[in-house]
């Protein structure tokens, strides 16, 4: 995503790391003044720290932060790794925050655990943290988290593909994200629940980095494997089109099922074109406007927000199964980002 912040004299600790952290930062202030800050500028200084500043997902939470800081009258910080897993630019992203005089930091971490101490060092200082999307390991390293619940995503496309096979023997491939990313496991390990399997039941694995290149590389090595595969659990929406191009180059793309994670636009329209039997749809832009209120509540009264907040997720398909709630792709579409 773009970002935007007021550069401290840490800047020169960035440069010292833009060929690791390649971090883009830039000023968004509002202007009403509301709140209070510890610069005493007037303005609560809220920062977010994204994955990458590329992917749809990250692009619409920013917006809701933005959105969400402009009403708030809160001068909003934002900057993101260079790529997914850039844990040294996210804890780079962190210090020139606390430096700046942030009063809470919103992340979505790249790396669950190796995060942790660069969080532990911005809360020791006073600043209220609050992780988006991915809980850090262990989720208590963080003061809040406003998440989507990503084993009840997993579990709700697991139930409808288990339907939707109507007791079909399952050839189960599993195009991951990456280790050491808590949402990754969470959505997997749902969608096994969900569907009543064990990794036993997978027949071939491999992880993409939610890429859509790198699905379709996976996709294709998996059925070299595993030629006669009927369902596809997927991490998220491009490494779902990813596999769809790479069935479709083998004449199986009408035989294989796929189900996946996020509710993106182009996904959500890939299911309405049949591209994707069903997704479980995410709201980031809900988690990052709640995370800049309770950020301002907290420099207004000193309450800090605590515990776990389910920002929601709804199952989408235009082919419902008995017994599996789901919403149509015109719902999705209504509701969906980027």
């Amino acid at each position: 995503m773009s970002r935007t912040t007021r550069l401290s004299s840490s800047l020169l600790r960035v440069a010292a790391v833009t060929g690791v952290a390649a971090l883009t930062l830039t000023a968004c202030g509002s202007g009403s003044g509301s709140g209070s800050s510890s610069s005493g500028s007037g303005e609560v200084k809220v920062g977010l720290i994204t994955k990458t500043d590329t992917n749809p997902f990250f692009v619409k939470m920013k917006e809701g932060a933005e959105k969400a800081a402009k009403e708030s009258g809160a001068q909003l910080s934002t900057a993101a790794g260079k790529f997914d897993g850039d844990n040294a630019g996210q804890v780079t992203a962190i210090e020139n925050m606390v430096a700046a005089g942030v009063k809470g930091i919103l992340i979505t971490p790249s790396d669950s655990k190796a995060i942790v101490p660069a969080i532990e060092k911005a809360r020791a200082k006073g600043v209220l943290v609050i992780a988006l999307d991915t809980p850090t390991e262990p989720e208590s390293a963080v003061d809040a988290l406003f998440a989507t619940d990503n084993l009840k995503a997993g579990e709700l496309i697991g139930e409808y593909a288990k339907a939707a096979m109507k007791g079909k023997t399952a050839k189960i491939a599993a195009l991951d994200l990456a280790p050491g990313v808590s949402v990754g496991v969470q959505r997997h390990d749902g969608f096994l629940k969900g569907f009543g399997a064990t990794d036993k039941d997978v027949v071939c694995a491999q992880d993409t980095g939610g890429d859509q290149a790198k699905g379709q590389t996976a996709m294709e090595n998996c059925l070299q494997k595993s030629p006669d595969i009927n369902v596809v659990y997927t991490i998220n929406e491009p490494a779902a089109l990813g596999a769809y191009t790479a069935l479709k180059a083998k004449g199986r793309e009408k035989d294989v099922l796929i189900v996946s994670v996020d509710g993106g636009c182009t996904g959500t329209q890939a299911v309405k074109d049949g591209k994707i039997a069903a997704t479980s749809q995410q709201y980031p832009l809900k988690m990052a406007a709640e995370g800049v209120k309770a950020v301002v509540t907290f420099a207004k009264d000193g309450k800090k927000a605590s515990g776990y907040t389910d920002t929601g997720v709804t199952l989408i398909s235009d082919k419902a199964q008995d017994g599996v709630a789901s919403k149509d792709t015109a719902y999705g579409l209504e509701n969906c980002w980027g």
